[in-house]
């Protein structure tokens, strides 16, 4: 595996691990020592995962003009890593706000870039194991956060304001790595001279999207409608009677398969195809939440969110090697940018449609909508995979 591809997973690691000591405890202290309401909750997420979606493409695109990755990743890795432990020192809830903005930034910053690197520095046969290594350290993070700040609450007897102050020590590892280990891709040689006669090639830069890409896109954000929030799934949960003091440890499960499984599914995306896993990962999420739909016991919920992990660690990395495959060459960045664009535009009407079903007709509609959708997504992903020899029979033209 390339040495910037272990870098750019060191530096999700301390990422995350930074980030999951604070976000688990964040609504605590809005609604707490700052006395802010729920709805103010809502709005600091919101905001934040909207401007993370809209600079994703953005990013994207200035990476792919710029012909280097590695300024935009270190500037979005930094901005975070600078925002976020300093919500320590919040002295009001628009502190929370601002300081959310600028982390959201930091990640909107980097993200499209970050995957368009990995793409670019990793051979087309083993996108997926790269990927899936990725996205394992980036759980591993999330699984040790929670308990890191678990333990300096707890035994350690600190405030959440020493928790979030001491998020700073992570942050900085992460941004050490991001400085000293991850390295631009070599940039091709430039082409030879064509003869004078010949017709001038479309620059790389403004090939356009091919039809399989585009049904691709479609397919995502077909499946994003369906993918509503989380938060919906933990409220299922303690419906079911899982304790809200095992919540935490539910949600620890849950990483701890998309961390364990996340390499060994992306290798098998190499050998299988990326498409037969996304559309495995796709079913097994209609069916959790087909399961989660009809469960009636607490014990149901624990095995259904071990599933729930296995239909993550199926398709982060494969989505994300199909999209750096399907990439017109020179525009990884600007086709990233898409993908996380797409499922950003579509998280919030996701959420949206998902909460008035559960409050009208109940949890089962809600769910049920999530499962059918998930099946739906898989047309335009077969779609996607014929009219790919289109797209190859077009290029040799």
């Amino acid at each position: 595996m390339h040495p910037t591809v272990i870098a750019v997973g060191l530096v999700s690691f301390f990422t995350d691990l930074s980030s999951e000591i604070i976000y688990p405890l964040l609504p605590l202290f809005l609604t707490g020592p700052l006395a802010a309401g729920a709805a103010f909750v809502g709005l600091v997420e919101g905001i934040a995962e909207s401007t993370a979606s809209l600079l994703k493409l953005w990013s994207g695109r200035l990476s792919d003009r710029l012909g280097h990755r590695k300024a935009l990743i270190v500037a979005g890795y930094g901005l975070s890593s600078c925002a976020r432990p300093a919500i320590s020192l919040a002295a009001a809830p628009v502190h929370v706000l601002l300081l959310r903005f600028v982390d959201r930034i930091g990640k909107g910053v980097r993200t499209a870039p970050r995957d368009a690197l990995i793409a670019a520095v990793t051979p087309r046969e083993e996108l997926g194991r790269a990927y899936g290594f990725h996205r394992g350290m980036d759980h591993l993070g999330a699984v040790l956060g929670p308990l890191v700040a678990a333990l300096l609450l707890g035994p350690a007897g600190l405030s959440l304001r020493t928790v979030f102050a001491l998020a700073a020590v992570p942050a900085a590892l992460a941004m050490a790595v991001a400085i000293f280990g991850v390295a631009d891709a070599a940039k091709p040689e430039p082409p030879a001279a064509a003869p004078a006669h010949a017709l001038p090639s479309t620059p790389a830069a403004e090939k356009p999207l091919t039809a399989s890409f585009k049904w691709l896109l479609v397919a995502v954000v077909v499946f994003a409608l369906a993918n509503s929030s989380d938060a919906f799934l933990l409220l299922r949960a303690t419906h079911l009677g899982v304790p809200s003091e095992q919540v935490p440890l539910l949600w620890s499960l849950l990483h701890v398969i998309k961390s364990a499984l996340a390499m060994p599914a992306g290798r098998l995306a190499d050998r299988l195809g990326k498409r037969r896993l996304i559309a495995g990962g796709w079913v097994l999420y209609a069916l959790v939440y087909a399961a989660l739909a009809a469960a009636s016991a607490a014990w149901h919920v624990w095995l259904l969110f071990a599933v729930y992990g296995v239909f993550f660690a199926l398709t982060e990395g494969a989505e994300r090697a199909l999209v750096a495959e399907l990439a017109p060459g020179g525009r990884a960045g600007s086709a990233f940018g898409l993908y996380h664009l797409s499922i950003g535009i579509a998280a919030l009407p996701a959420s949206l449609l998902a909460g008035v079903l559960w409050d009208q007709f109940g949890a089962a509609w809600a769910l049920g909508l999530g499962a059918a959708l998930a099946l739906t997504a898989l047309i335009p992903l077969a779609l996607s995979g014929r009219t790919r020899e289109l797209d190859a029979a077009k290029a040799t033209c």
